[in-house]
């Protein structure tokens, strides 16, 4: 019987040898706790750090964003601008070619009219001289004819 409490004894020994106070228990359970809200409380902290990091990241790209649409506005006026002044030189450059057209077709039109009205007075004194040699000739035909019936009578 000895030798059996003996070895219960040790039994409760080595088990009591292992196990805690309650004491001991809550004093690591508040450790724990104590821990817990530790991290919670960093956790959070570097959550609210890395929002704000977000925020500030995203709102410089925001302006930045921004800064690139508003010089690609000006670029694009400044492109359509110098693509308005281009049309209205070419037009420009189209109205002198145009008149200087005009006014090329107008000589050639004045010298097809003088050349016309020196043909008109070349052909009118044409006529006036065919006229001249057949009134001439008839005269003449007229002269030898009467000539000839004055010798024959």
């Amino acid at each position: 019987m000895s030798a059996m409490a003996e070895v219960i004894d040790e039994s409760i020994r080595n088990m009591t040898a292992n196990m805690v106070t309650k004491a001991e228990q809550e004093k690591h359970q508040y450790t724990q706790q104590v821990d817990f809200a530790q991290i919670k409380s960093e956790l959070q902290l570097m959550e609210k750090n890395d929002l704000a990091m977000i925020k500030a990241e995203n709102d410089r790209l925001s302006a930045d964003i921004e800064k690139l649409k508003q010089r690609l506005r000006e670029e694009i006026m400044r492109t359509q601008a110098g693509v308005r002044l281009d049309l209205n030189l070419e037009k420009g450059r189209m109205r002198e070619e145009s008149s200087g057209q005009e006014l090329k077709i107008k000589e050639v039109d004045t010298k097809i009219e003088q050349e016309i009205a020196a043909l008109k007075t070349g052909i009118q004194s044409s006529k006036a001289i065919t006229l001249q040699y057949l009134v001439g000739f008839v005269t003449g035909c007229s002269a030898l004819l009467m000539a000839y019936l004055r010798f024959r009578s």
